[in-house]
């Protein structure tokens, strides 16, 4: 053909060993790819073959045999550098390497960086599979509301879940009647301490009442100074119970609700790889189910975990519960015991004994030269 087409002229363009364009004349690429050849191979006997961007051929020396040698043909072969690799996968090429009488392997596309994954995609995609789970546990909850799905049970557990929700209850109701005892109490206090100043200070001015007026201002500031006493101990009683029910038992119970949670997912999984099962098995439905049973396995081994915790939480929860009350129970009956025998020794021991320090009234306010 007298006209050539664009692919020839541009697979003229001289490249060099490193992948660059080179800038010099011909014969100086001819020069120093005749010094890179092995010995016995002439240039005469060398072609550069390269091909127009939709061939799968690109920068390939092929060598001939030496006329008149018998030796076996050699092959030399230039690899392109980082940035002819660069042009190679730009133009979606594949490398091919010839090598003597075997067969051309034919390599993948060259990889430069890794895909960069896009943060919106990945985003919609935790959206949908929450928005799925939550379907599928939306409908597992309403279907054992209606009578029409089956639910996973452990008696012996779920009966020890009930009795700790039931003792909470109970609990919380001592709690509260304890804390209007030392309310109560705490404004009696303040009542006898105020009545003993009365009557210490008619014992001042009346003269013929001075003996009768002091009986009874000493005895209300014993009563108030008992009182105070007996309001700390109770205040210590109430202190140990809150801690147990807010925060012991409601720390088992948030462990009680995840356990639940994660048995309505494993019901509602379970649920649906029954229904799988119970259909056609084809083509279409075997990966469904194959996919199926893995998010089922996955949330069988998260209930699981989930019960033993349970379980587990519920064991340390008694023994610490019975520790807890057996102490603030003993304290409670021997301080009311005491402040209503009069016996101030023996409620003075009581605190002692259990470590109880009692706050003297105004202690925590500054006084006036730290104010200043």
């Amino acid at each position: 053909m007298a006209q050539e087409s664009p692919k020839n002229s541009a697979a003229e363009i001289p490249v060099t060993s490193n992948g660059q364009l080179e800038d010099s004349h011909e014969h100086s690429f001819n020069r120093d790819l005749k010094r890179s050849l092995p010995a016995g191979l002439g240039l005469a006997e060398t072609k550069i073959t390269s091909h127009g961007f939709d061939s799968t051929k690109e920068g390939v020396v092929e060598a001939g045999p030496f006329p008149g040698s018998s030796a076996s043909p050699k092959s030399s072969v230039i690899s392109p550098s980082s940035a002819a690799a660069s042009r190679l996968a730009g133009q979606g090429c594949d490398l091919i390497i010839p090598t003597g009488g075997r067969a051309q392997q034919k390599s993948g596309p060259v990889v430069l960086a890794d895909e960069v994954k896009n943060p919106a995609m990945e985003k919609l995609e935790l959206v949908r599979k929450w928005s799925l789970n939550t379907y599928k546990c939306t409908r597992q909850i309403i279907s054992e509301k209606l009578g029409r799905g089956s639910r996973t049970v452990d008696l012996e557990l779920e009966a020890q879940i009930d009795i700790l929700r039931d003792n909470k209850k109970k609990y919380e109701n001592i709690l509260k009647l304890a804390q209007t005892l030392s309310t109560q109490l705490f404004q009696m206090v303040h009542t006898q301490r105020q009545l003993g100043d009365a009557f210490a200070d008619l014992s001042l001015k009346s003269l013929e009442l001075h003996e009768e007026f002091g009986y009874n201002a000493e005895t209300q500031k014993l009563l108030a100074k008992n009182g105070e006493t007996l309001l700390g101990a109770i205040n210590f009683f109430i202190a140990s119970v809150n801690t147990l029910v807010n925060k012991t038992i409601e720390d088992t119970l948030l462990t009680v609700k995840q356990y639940e949670s994660a048995r309505i997912e494993y019901d509602a999984y379970r649920t649906d790889l029954e229904e799988l099962n119970l259909g056609p098995r084809d083509a279409n439905t075997l990966p469904k189910i194959e996919q199926s049973q893995q998010l089922f396995q996955v949330h069988k081994e998260k209930y699981d975990k989930m019960r033993n915790d349970v379980s587990i939480k519920l064991k340390f929860l008694e023994e610490n519960k019975v520790k807890v009350l057996h102490n603030q129970l003993v304290l409670f009956h021997n301080a009311i015991a005491a402040y209503f025998a009069g016996n101030q020794k023996q409620l003075e021991q009581t605190l002692k004994q259990f470590h109880i320090k009692l706050k003297t009234p105004g202690a925590d306010a500054p006084s006036w030269l730290e104010e200043q």
